[in-house]
């Protein structure tokens, strides 16, 4: 059913459902898992221009971190981490490692907050072709 499997994350305690939703169905499917992080603060879309962040290199070892404890349960990971707009990055990654499913948590935000601040997962799901899996936090 599905090979491989985007799993957009975000380095918070919503990461934790969809890991968990995930690693069963890629265990089902025998589905290769690719973690994304997009940074998108100031110093993370101006890195180019002045380093990377302490912010970004802590993303780097979280995403490093859950490949690895992926990897020792068995799994077939890698990681990317993206600077700049979220929702960019995961659909050109999504179509660049060739991913059947993208799936992701949701912070369970509503109208108003949404409508300010924009939703990454209602964005990634209104734009791409690729099934998308959203389990709420």
């Amino acid at each position: 059913m599905y090979k491989h499997i985007l799993v957009p994350l975000d380095n918070s305690k919503a990461d934790e459902a969809i890991l968990k939703h995930i690693r069963q169905l890629a265990k089902l499917t025998n589905a290769k898992l690719t973690l994304i992080h997009v940074a998108d603060g100031f110093m993370a879309r101006n890195q180019k221009r002045l380093g990377a962040s302490p912010e970004m290199l802590e993303d780097w070892g979280y995403l490093k971190q859950l490949e690895g404890e992926l990897r020792s349960e068995g799994y077939e990971t890698d990681a990317i981490l993206e600077c700049g707009e979220p929702v960019e990055h995961i659909l050109a990654a999504a179509d660049r490692e060739h991913c059947d499913l993208i799936a992701m948590s949701t912070h369970g935000h509503r109208f108003l907050s949404d409508f300010i601040l924009g939703s990454v997962a209602e964005n990634v799901r209104h734009r791409t072709h690729i099934p998308v899996l959203l389990v709420r936090a």
